[in-house]
Parts: C-alpha cells; sequence; structure tokens
C-alpha cells in the first residue's frame, strides 16, 4: 500500500484538513491516521455543495464515504469534545463518523481539569502569553510525562473505578498547585466518559497492523513543524511532535517502515496564531481568514509575506519531503512578496532535539531578525519548489477539492 503522512510546513492552518479530503477524494482511502495533537486541532473542509466542517479529532477525509479515523497512542483524546464534533458532524450530513472511528486505549484523555489548569496558567502569564489554544492538550502531556503510571488514558474509560481514582488525584495535584479549578466534580464527568467507551472502539496498539495491510492509510498531521515541541521556536510552541516522527514509528511498528510517501503542505502566504516569531509579518497585506479569527486564547491571525527561510528549516527539521502542496495561491497577488534571507542570516540550523536553551535563544534571534523582501514570482509555485527543493504534488486554490490541481502525476504515488 502506498500510504501517504501530511505535515504542515509552517505554525499550523496551511491547509493540512482540505489536503487530506483531496487525498480522500482522489484515490481509494481506508483510514485517515492521526499521529499527533488533539481537540485543539482546527482542520477545515468545505464541500462544492456547501456543507463544512472543523475537524480536530476526527480524520479530514470524514465526508468521504467509508473513509475511517485511528486516534493513535499519540494523540491526546477530548471524549467530550469529540461528542460534540460527531453531533456537528451529524448536522452536516455524516450521522456515522463514530462508527468509523478506531481510538487506542493507550492514548492520553484530556479532560476538564487539564483545561482549567491550561487556562489558569495561561491567564498568569499576562503579556506574556505563549499562545495556547486553553483546551488542556498540553497540560495532559505534561501531566502524563510527570505521572506516567497514573496519567487518565483512554482505555480507563472502560473501568470507572480506576478512571476515578485517577481523575481524583489529577484534580488534587492540579488543585494543590494552582488553588481551586474551574471543573465540574469527579462524579460528574464519569458517565460521559463510560458513555464513549460504550460508543466507540476502543484498541490496542496493535490494531494498526491491520489497517495498514488492509488499505491506503492517510497520516493526518496536527499543527506545523514550526511549533514542533524540541525545534520550534521555544516557547511558542506546542506539546507534540509535529513532524513526521510519530507517524514514522507507527509504520515501523507495524514492519513497514519506509513505506509511506511524505508530503508537506504550506500558505502561499506564512502566517501563524497567535504571539512568536513570525518575521515577514505584514499588517499592510490585505489578507484575512474568516476560519481563523481572533479568539481570547490564541490571539489574532498574523500574516506574513512567503518566508523561504523558516520553511527552509523546518523541511530540515521534518527530514525532508517526496512532495509539496502549495496552498491559498488565491490569495498571490502583487502585495505578497517572497523572502529568501533575513538581515542578518540566510539559513537557519536546526540543532539536537531537547535542547530548549537553544531554541529559546534562536527565539529570541528571529524576534530581532528583519526580512529581506524581493518581489513576488511570476509562478509562485516553481519559485516554491525551487526554493524548497521538492516537486509540487498539488496547487490549491479554494477551500474545495475541486479547487486543487495536481502539479506533478507521481509526485506522491497513487495506491497500488
Amino acid at each position: 500500500m502506498n500510504h501517504v503522512m501530511v505535515v504542515d510546513l509552517g505554525y499550523g492552518d496551511a491547509g493540512k484538513g482540505t489536503v487530506v479530503d483531496w487525498l480522500c477524494a482522489s484515490r481509494p482511502v481506508h483510514t485517515v491516521v492521526r499521529f499527533n495533537g488533539g481537540a485543539q486541532a482546527a482542520h477545515n473542509v468545505v464541500l462544492r455543495d456547501g456543507p463544512h466542517h472543523t475537524f480536530a479529532q476526527f480524520g479530514s477525509g470524514t465526508f468521504r464515504p467509508g473513509v475511517r479515523t485511528h486516534l493513535s497512542r499519540h494523540v491526546v483524546v477530548d471524549p467530550l469534545a469529540l461528542a460534540a464534533e460527531a453531533d456537528h458532524l451529524t448536522a452536516v450530513g455524516v450521522p456515522d463518523a463514530l462508527d468509523r472511528l478506531t481510538v487506542d486505549g493507550e492514548a492520553l484523555l484530556a479532560t476538564p481539569y487539564h483545561q482549567a489548569a491550561n487556562r489558569a496558567r495561561e491567564i498568569a502569564r499576562g503579556a506574556d502569553r505563549h499562545g495556547s489554544c486553553g483546551l488542556g492538550v498540553g497540560e495532559a502531556v505534561a501531566y502524563g510525562l510527570a505521572h506516567p503510571d497514573e496519567a487518565p488514558r483512554v482505555a480507563d474509560c472502560a473501568h470507572p473505578a480506576v478512571l476515578r481514582r485517577r481523575l481524583s488525584a489529577l484534580r488534587d495535584r492540579l488543585t494543590a498547585e494552582l488553588g481551586p479549578l474551574d471543573a465540574p466534580p469527579v462524579e460528574d464527568c464519569l458517565p460521559a466518559y463510560a458513555a464513549f467507551a460504550e460508543r466507540v472502539a476502543i484498541v490496542d496498539r496493535a490494531w494498526l497492523a491491520g489497517v495498514l495491510r488492509a488499505g491506503t492509510c492517510v497520516f493526518e498531521g496536527a499543527q506545523g513543524v514550526l511549533l514542533d515541541e524540541w525545534h520550534g521556536f521555544h516557547p511558542y510552541t506546542t506539546w507534540s511532535t509535529t513532524t513526521f516522527a510519530n507517524a514514522e514509528a507507527l509504520l515501523a511498528e507495524a514492519g513497514l517502515a519506509g513505506t509511506a510517501q511524505r508530503l508537506g503542505v504550506l500558505r502561499v502566504t506564512t502566517t501563524r496564531h497567535g504571539p512568536g516569531p513570525l518575521v515577514t509579518e505584514d499588517p499592510a497585506l490585505p489578507f484575512a481568514d474568516p476560519r481563523n479569527p481572533t479568539n481570547p486564547w490564541q490571539g489574532r491571525f498574523r500574516f506574513g509575506h512567503f518566508d523561504a527561510v523558516a520553511h527552509r528549516y523546518a523541511l530540515e527539521v521534518a527530514g525532508g519531503v517526496d512532495a509539496l502542496a502549495l496552498t491559498h495561491l488565491d490569495l498571490a497577488g502583487p502585495a505578497l512578496r517572497i523572502c529568501r534571507r533575513y538581515d542578518t542570516v540566510d539559513r537557519l540550523t536546526p540543532g539536537p532535539a531537547g535542547d530548549l536553551d537553544r531554541q529559546a535563544a534562536l527565539t529570541a534571534r528571529l524576534l530581532r531578525a528583519r526580512p529581506v523582501l524581493d518581489e513576488a514570482p511570476t509562478d509562485w509555485p516553481a519559485a516554491v519548489a525551487a526554493e524548497l527543493g521538492a516537486p509540487l504534488l498539488l496547487t490549491s486554490h479554494g477551500p474545495t477539492a475541486e479547487d486543487k490541481l495536481p502539479a506533478l502525476a507521481g509526485a506522491v504515488s497513487t495506491p497500488c
């Protein structure tokens, strides 16, 4: 099977969802595998006849009949948010999304206690906010690292006594650290988690190996490489590995290492939601994104000129790609320019994973950097392919699958 891994080579919001939808519309796909992130993902998919959904935990191929979703153990699962998402999918014509879902029992749970703690910490940062989504995903990961044997996990939902004990310990630890939390009592949460366990197929890690042999899978990443927990611009990062690494590990466990094509997604404009470096930011750019509005947690959505320096860094951090998908070409115009170097540097060098002091120093350097802007290329796809040294699989000129144009036959293989 020719599986495909989809990763964002920016700060997120590049259009991974619409690209995954196009992949699922243009070839037979068995399952979309989510391999990082959680309910904070916001992958917008719009159909030609109008239905729209912002995919958070379900795979972005769910509009396509029969395409399944698997949430791997690398996803932080929020059953309460999942239920709300399933309700919206039903309202837009997809009543069977939960029937097409499997969840790895080892995946961490994001709970109301994680969310309340996340928001309390972000509020306490004041002007130094990191731009968190406020949904508790990073808090769940941090708690899981600190208390690996006690962190609530998906499999616990089928065992109320275990879940009660773990939720109580979680609540008590966070309350002792942060004070009273804006979250319901444990007993009020348990029925929803029990209902989740009864409704959704909870599987073990061996399940995915069978799925990968049953048909073509698309691995759908969340957020972007420039937000990676180890290689992003600390502290404006996520508690998640946003490169291909988790997907590659899942494939290797199934005995299928090296069998998936790597697809990197990026916008023709470089954007980010919330604070942190965006060297090419230009408030004069005449753009808006109605699907990425300003919100109380992330802040405003920011636009910049195409930042080849940052995207080359992301490409190197990710270990390269087989092809690129370039989105939002409907925004390309004379106002949009390209940045091939900064005033102080023309290349950002990745460092060893885990050296957050180095990443923080890089962040400080980027906050002082200024872009050197060249005029807009006459052929944006060709210019981006040349700057990043990778072929274009498709270009996207609008929100639907029909707005995608294949740019290079065979760059990401059709299934065998």
